[in-house]
């Protein structure tokens, strides 16, 4: 049984494993040109940090470590190394703009083929792992919510390391790269404004821009353009939605905050979120002030409510203008793709909202899935439907039926006038459309560079192309575009297990200081899914243990596990008379095949280091 499931003294945290060289095909960013090895980091505390820019886990995880990065500077390297997960996050220059677009301060190796990840056996975006000054793995977290436990262990690594003499001090290896002049830097999403002009969340540089009705000069800028939460600034917005009465309310995605803007006046007020990320455990309705949000990333009017894309935990919520409350609307924050009433559906990362009627279209980015919210025919509450998309590891570019049609991470939906759906089909570079009438999926345009959205002008369409920093206007095609199809699986290697008996363990070490929280009841919880659900004959679900019995079922040779963890630490002094305490979370989709000689274990840290065997 594991640490967290027998409240056992956690395992020393100094297993001696020498870390493995840094590779990967693509090269070094951030570092002026030059390549960079484990043997030029000797001296300093190592901070690797696998991630994936589409993935908003990933996302928030370079934010937790960004006062980490501040104030060990000098002690203290995070090495970013990008792995991918979608075939567009394997092109160099898409890692190039990502790592402009949201800010990375530190050096980054591109690893398109999984290499580096493969030799550090992860399993899971995001991933960090903890190298000593000698080169040596010193711990390991999956997900969020590692940022604390991170940083007491590097004060202890501090420590130990300037009394040996084998703590180096001194600038790290990270180069800025040299700035870009355009009038938008990755713009994420626009509406129109009554007057013909256009507003757009100039995310990179944490501004809205207004340009004129061409779509091209710019008419005034919104926000100091500095990171912050206060009167002129925004973080990183996204989002924009016109509200009744014609003020603007943003989307604030790494404020997790929601601002209303008067465009008369430029007046901005924050009307729902703390400026904290939610956790579990926190509340999910209330006052919209009280509430914490995570990463909102797209706004839509409708049902008399602001409909938010919560991609940051897999929901929808709604903000009530009257009331001033906010509440979940639709998903558990289980990421997938799960149909049916709003309260049991499932959502990946949803990043694109548009009203249309009795239907709001989503588009749901992590799934590659187009999906609709509707009312339920009961009359009370809502149902959620999938247009497009099988789940969360299929994607492409393939137009045809619903039940074949491909899209690649799409980020933005455009209700057009005759009902069809324009879709920004993100890393396909490319604006499809959805006929819910026929159930067909066309393509519109191609050779566009990463759309995040569209907002209808007149009888033209004007696409956000963020990695082109611009507006495209299009004229919307009568016929659309023939494209060759392509099919993609994520390419991550499969577990091989054993078939029958399967033993689940989530390995979770407290942090040094730090306890269970066991309060109020457990402090841990794991949910085991499958696919296809057919796949587990028994063990799926959830529970407060975080190892589990499972059983493979007979005849199924493949399919996903699904593993939701979570635990939750607390100050382990009784002297503190309110204790701080941390949430850690992660989602794992582990790919398996059934084959004799497999392994009858499998093992995944939320935070530790796996030494059984």
């Amino acid at each position: 049984m594991n640490d967290a499931a027998s409240g056992a003294t956690p395992a020393p945290r100094r297993a001696r494993v020498r870390a493995p060289e840094l590779l990967g095909k693509g090269g070094w960013l951030n570092t002026g040109g030059k390549a960079l090895n484990l043997a030029d980091l000797r001296g300093k505390c190592v901070v690797v940090d696998f991630w994936t820019f589409c993935c908003v886990n990933c996302l928030h995880v370079l934010d937790e470590l960004r006062e980490l990065e501040e104030r060990h500077r000098d002690t203290v390297v995070i090495v970013g190394v990008h792995s991918p997960k979608f075939v567009h996050e394997a092109e160099h220059q898409a890692v190039v703009d990502a790592v402009e677009r949201y800010g990375v301060e530190h050096p980054v190796l591109d690893d398109p083929e999984l290499a580096t990840w493969k030799q550090y056996a992860v399993r899971a975006w995001p991933t960090l792992v903890v190298i000593d000054p000698e080169g040596y793995v010193v711990a390991q977290h999956a997900g969020e919510g590692h940022a604390h436990a991170i940083e007491k262990l590097v004060e202890e690594l501090e420590a130990e390391h300037a009394a040996k003499g084998t703590l180096r001090r001194g600038d790290g290896p990270y180069v800025p790269p040299e700035p870009v002049a355009t009038d938008l830097r990755f713009p994420g999403k626009a509406l129109r404004l009554s007057g013909g002009t256009f507003l757009v969340s100039d995310t990179t540089r944490h501004q809205l821009v207004e340009l004129a009705a061409d779509g091209e000069q710019v008419l005034r800028r919104i926000g100091s353009g500095e990171r912050g939460l206060g009167p002129d600034s925004f973080n990183e917005p996204q989002g924009l939605a016109l509200l009744p009465g014609g003020k603007v309310a943003v989307a604030d995605t790494v404020n997790h905050a929601i601002r209303i803007l008067d465009p008369e006046t430029g007046a901005l007020e924050t009307v729902a979120g703390t400026g904290r990320q939610w956790w579990q455990g926190s509340p999910t309705s209330g006052p919209a002030l009280e509430v914490d949000l995570s990463s909102p990333w797209d706004l839509a009017w409708w049902q008399d409510r602001l409909w938010i894309a919560m991609a940051g935990v897999h929901q929808l919520w709604t903000y009530d203008p009257v009331g001033r409350t906010v509440g979940v609307a639709a998903g558990t924050t289980n990421e997938g793709l799960v149909d049916g009433p709003a309260a049991e559906a499932w959502f990946a990362q949803p990043s694109g909202l548009a009203a249309a009627g009795d239907r709001l279209w989503v588009a749901d980015s992590e799934t590659s899935a187009v999906r609709w919210v509707e009312p339920a025919g009961t009359g009370a509450g809502y149902d959620v439907h999938t247009a497009v998309g099988t789940g969360l590891f299929d994607f492409g570019h393939r137009d045809g039926g619903a039940g074949q049609a491909l899209l690649q991470h799409p980020l933005g939906v455009t209700a057009l006038p005759d009902g069809s759906v324009a879709v920004a089909d993100t890393y396909n570079h490319a604006l499809r459309r959805y006929d819910p009438a026929t159930g067909e999926v066309t393509t519109l345009a191609t050779d566009l560079r990463e759309p995040s959205a569209a907002v209808l002008a007149d009888d033209d369409i004007v696409v956000v192309e963020s990695a082109r920093h611009r507006l495209t206007r299009l004229r919307l095609p009568e016929e659309a575009v023939r494209v060759e199809s392509v099919a993609h699986r994520t390419q991550r290697a499969a577990t091989e297990v054993a078939p029958g008996a399967l033993r689940l363990d989530v390995v979770f070490q407290a942090p040094t200081g730090q306890k269970l929280d066991t309060r109020y009841g457990p402090s841990t919880r794991l949910l085991v899914s499958a696919t296809p659900p057919e796949l587990l004959a028994d063990g799926a679900g959830a529970g407060s243990d975080l190892a589990r019995d499972l059983v493979l079922a007979d005849g199924i040779t493949e399919g996903v596990l699904h593993v939701s963890a979570m635990a939750a630490s607390c100050d382990d002094d009784p002297e503190i008379e309110y204790p701080a305490c941390h949430v850690h979370q992660q989602d794992w989709g582990v790919p398996v095949q059934v084959a004799a000689g497999g392994v009858a274990r499998l093992g995944l840290v939320l935070a530790g280091l796996d030494e059984t065997p």
